[in-house]
């Protein structure tokens, strides 16, 4: 049995900045060396077992665990729900059923700062209620770049505009995990993510206009960036403030395309801008029975998705009638074989629900969607999977690479050692809460994780400095949600959907200012708050 020790080194300080090298290594191989994704993550992986092996004196047997773990993972349930999601997207394109979604967004505004309003923010805001997982960044930004977007400010601009709805995707998942975890009301946490992140998402749809058109932009299409962002936050808040976070990003992204559409259609902008590769806006007109029908693969989508969201639904799957369908597996090397420094015994168990998982909801929303499309035939539905497993099979390896580093940096007490030499700070901790949360997203990709990993931390400290813990979760929360923009797992998703596999780097240049201006922020305004909370 081997116990983890945050002090390896005589030293927390010490020991917490020796566990950030892979993540500083990772960082200045894409930013400095301009290396693709799945180098930066090979080098920085190297590393990784090196720190933890040496540094941390973690066991070859628990770190082969770990990585084991992270590799599962990566191939389910994630490379499972972004691989059906894109088939879905190739399917509609396929069919030409998307040539009438990009006329029906055209015939709302033919120009790129209200469209990236529409897609981006609010329609990627409702995907990531209904999915999460990478699937409103893998669908918006190639939707994007068929309306004409360049790749990479595409990819750049979803990853951003997810901001405003990652922290309760999939359903409120990551709320309700962090409640879980920590033994609060949902409630509790979902009215401090409200004071904590409802200014910064009013912001981001004036932010999406700045980026596509600067100042001029902000000047001309000032009146759609408002109405979008105050109906997406009125919905939003008030969901999470009296109900909790279930449907914040469903309802709240549905009626923001809503209010959009309803503004397009009394107001259009002087000057319409598009980017000069952009294709001539479609100008054909479809009769509405037609829109309705090329829009549906995302109805039937929505649809599915809830269905297996309801708990009576995943209690079949879980401990009814199907749960022969699910298998858990212990991770040999950690489970019963490694003591947190905290003294818990590791349960490290690898769930394999071939029914329950979000996937198999998408592609029963594949299957739905080919039988009611007479346009499709058997043939192209391979071949559009065949297609969409070559797109994303270097982002799946990347993503793979980035959980086998995240696991062993968690199972050998690293990433508890950063956040537990941040938590040292006293008083001022509010300031630096968000960091932690940011660190747990960009290592696993994922505001779940993140939670699971660090929120009973938060609150350990939140009792030590005599802060208020849903303010301190909530934070931990807000915090990875401005890492998901540079998390190496939604840099991967975001470049095999627009046809960047190697260019990773592009986009991480493109998009890690604004990572770190909006976790500056939260810190900033968290810091306010629990002066007053």
């Amino acid at each position: 049995m081997w116990t983890q020790s945050l002090d390896t080194l005589g030293s927390l300080p010490l020991t917490a900045l020796v566990a950030a090298i892979p993540i500083v290594v990772f960082l200045a191989c894409m930013m400095l060396f301009k290396l693709t994704g799945l180098k930066s993550g090979l080098i920085a992986l190297v590393v990784q077992i090196l720190v933890a092996l040496l540094a941390f004196r973690m066991p070859v047997s628990a770190a082969a665990g770990a990585g084991l773990l992270g590799l599962l993972t990566a191939l389910w349930p994630i490379a499972y729900i972004i691989v059906m999601a894109v088939w879905l997207y190739r399917l509609s394109v396929r069919s030409g059923r998307f040539d009438v979604i990009r006329s029906s967004i055209a015939s709302v505004s033919a120009d790129q700062r209200v469209q990236v309003l529409l897609i981006a923010f609010a329609f990627g805001a409702f995907l990531e209620g209904v999915a999460g997982f990478g699937v409103p960044i893998a669908i918006c930004a190639a939707l994007l770049v068929q309306l004409g977007f360049p790749p990479v400010r595409a990819a750049v601009l979803c990853l951003v505009a997810n901001v405003a709805a990652g922290a309760y995707g999939a359903i409120g998942v990551p709320v309700l995990v962090g409640a879980q975890v920590t033994g609060m009301e949902a409630q509790d946490l979902s009215r401090a993510l409200v004071l904590l992140l409802q200014p910064l998402t009013f912001l981001v749809p004036f932010l999406l206009v700045w980026m596509v058109d600067g100042v001029r932009g902000l000047r001309e299409t000032w009146l759609p960036a408002l109405v979008s962002s105050a109906v997406f936050c009125a919905v939003q808040g008030g969901l999470l403030w009296f109900m909790g976070p279930e449907l914040a990003d469903l309802a709240a992204g549905l009626l923001a395309m809503v209010a959009l559409f309803a503004v397009c259609h009394v107001w259009s902008p002087k000057r319409v801008s598009r980017a000069p590769e952009a294709p001539e806006a479609a100008e054909e007109k479809h009769p509405l029975g037609e829109v309705v029908r090329a829009w549906s693969p995302f109805y039937i989508l929505t649809a599915v998705m809830l269905l297996w969201s309801v708990p009576a639904v995943q209690a079949l799957f879980t401990k009814g009638a199907l749960s022969f369908t699910t298998f858990k597996v212990p991770m040999p090397g950690l489970t019963g074989h490694v003591t947190t420094a905290a003294g818990t015994v590791v349960n490290a168990t690898w769930t394999f629900s071939i029914l329950g998982a979000t996937g198999t909801a998408i592609l029963i929303a594949v299957l739905i969607t080919f039988l009611t499309t007479p346009q499709l035939h058997a043939r192209e539905l391979g071949e559009e999977l065949a297609g969409a497993l070559k797109a994303l099979g270097p982002a799946i390896l990347l993503i793979a690479v980035i959980l086998v580093l995240a696991n062993i940096a968690n199972y050998s007490g690293g990433s508890t050692a950063m956040g537990t030499a941040l938590a040292a700070a006293g008083p001022i901790f509010p300031l630096f809460a968000p960091i932690i949360g940011w660190i747990g997203v960009f290592l696993t990709g994922s505001v779940v994780n993140n939670n699971t990993l660090f929120a009973p931390l938060q609150v350990a400290t939140a009792e030590g400095i005599g802060a208020t813990p849903s303010l301190l979760v909530g934070t931990n929360t807000a915090g990875g949600t401005t890492a998901k923009v540079i998390s190496p797992q939604s840099i991967a998703i975001a470049a095999g959907a627009v046809g960047l596999n190697g260019r990773e780097a592009e986009i991480m240049h493109g998009s890690i200012l604004y990572s770190l201006g909006m976790l500056v922020v939260t810190c900033v305004w968290t810091f306010a708050l629990a002066m007053f909370f």
